[in-house]
């Protein structure tokens, strides 16, 4: 299987806290990291980590965080052969607030990111065509997912859309021209208008999958079955990602041939796991154990 993920870099800031806090509020903070993180990032490890051969499509800026995000994604098994760096632009950023009842804010900085546009996309669509899975999210330039998707489309390659985050919206023509749309149930909710998830999945069977956090994934199969794959009971130490390593891990398994419920089935495993460590990109021991699941 090979996978391009076009998408964003971001070093994570994270502090956490008892509590988010209220407007205007000040209070402590118990720790801070950085850590790596983006959505692109952070999916493209996820395959990394499960053995796909995944190509890495983006931007960092010149600084060291910049040299820190390469570096680390060759080291989970990513290539950046193509990630461009950007003279005199900062490396994305995001601040995170991650509060003691399982919930966590995001601030995003796009940095680098924003350069992830279409005379870069000019650059390296020719390689595209190279992929079994093109993987694409919501941290780079709306303008640039359209491109890439519309230049997919006309070239007959699969794509996975992952409208998070929802902020600026998404242009709902794509819907058709992508082969995978994976939003979570408040941007599903934000998109179409409505609650009703299961009517919403019938309209699009094995191409809209709605995640819903501790209550699963729903889906509509082919053969008519309205699917909710169940999460897995775990210990929640920080939920920061871990959509992103569902839709990564779905990626890697529907790349590799699985059926749409074996490949929810076991991306809904890995991030589970993946909750159990603090960070984006948090390194989870039981991870291999998804080889054999």
């Amino acid at each position: 299987m090979k996978i391009a993920v076009v998408g964003s870099i971001n070093i994570d800031q994270s502090v956490e806290t008892d509590r988010i806090p209220r407007k205007g509020e000040t209070i402590a903070g118990q720790s801070l990291q950085y850590t790596p993180g983006g959505k692109g990032a952070n999916q493209a490890v996820a395959m990394g980590r499960l053995g796909a051969e995944v190509v890495f499509f983006g931007c960092v800026g010149d600084d060291a965080n910049g040299k820190a995000m390469l570096e680390n994604l060759e080291s989970q098994g990513v290539s950046t052969t193509h990630i461009q760096t950007i003279e005199n632009v900062p490396t994305g950023i995001a601040l995170i607030t991650v509060g003691g009842d399982d919930d966590n804010t995001i601030i995003i900085v796009s940095g680098a990111n924003h350069y992830v546009d279409k005379p870069y996309i000019d650059k390296i669509k020719h390689y595209l065509t190279e992929f079994d899975l093109v993987v694409l999210q919501n941290e780079i330039p709306k303008e640039t997912n359209l491109y890439v998707i519309d230049f997919c489309n006309q070239n007959h390659i699969p794509v996975l859309f992952n409208p998070a985050p929802i902020e600026g919206g998404v242009d709902m023509d794509i819907i058709e021209k992508v082969t995978y749309f994976t939003p979570n149930e408040h941007e599903a909710e934000l998109l179409f208008q409505t609650n009703d998830y299961e009517e919403l999945v019938k309209k699009y069977p094995e191409k809209l999958l709605i995640t819903m956090g501790e209550k699963g994934v729903l889906v509509q199969l082919n053969d008519g079955e309205t699917l909710t794959v169940p999460a897995r009971k775990t210990k929640v130490v920080d939920t920061t990602g871990a959509g992103d390593t569902l839709n990564g891990a779905f990626a890697m398994q529907i790349a590799g041939g699985a059926s749409v419920k074996d490949a929810l089935q076991f991306a809904n495993v890995a991030a589970s796991l993946s909750i159990e460590k603090f960070g984006a990109q948090a390194e989870c021991l039981l991870m291999k154990k998804l080889l054999m699941y």
